[in-house]
């Protein structure tokens, strides 16, 4: 004879995962914001950045973003482990959080 299924357990346990991964989601998008340096930004004008991004559509705008982005995460683990090792974070790599959200039109890029 088959095993029944308990399925309001089953249902009630992804209920369960799927809030624990929101919750971790808008945690680790909360770090983000911080590591980016864009922590001490008022909600408005962070929240027009985040729209004028996701409705660009020019890619090569995206492209440059997804590059300095790239860049950021490579500059941030090159700087938490030279504090780790020396206690130096290594110079020019303190303004990649801030480049990340500035206006690529008024970096040069078009």
């Amino acid at each position: 004879m088959r095993k029944l299924r308990d399925y309001d357990a089953e249902l009630k346990a992804l209920e369960s995962k799927t809030r624990d991964l929101k919750a971790r989601r808008i945690q680790q998008l909360g770090e983000l914001v911080t590591a980016c340096g864009a922590g001490d930004l008022d909600a408005e004008t962070l929240a027009g950045i985040l729209l004028e991004g996701s409705g660009n559509r020019d890619k090569a705008i995206k492209e440059d973003w997804r590059r300095r982005g790239a860049a950021f995460f490579q500059g941030s683990s090159a700087q938490s482990n030279a504090r780790r090792g020396s206690g130096k974070v290594p110079s020019g790599n303190t303004t990649a959080a801030g480049a990340a959200l500035s206006d690529p039109a008024q970096s040069g890029a078009a």
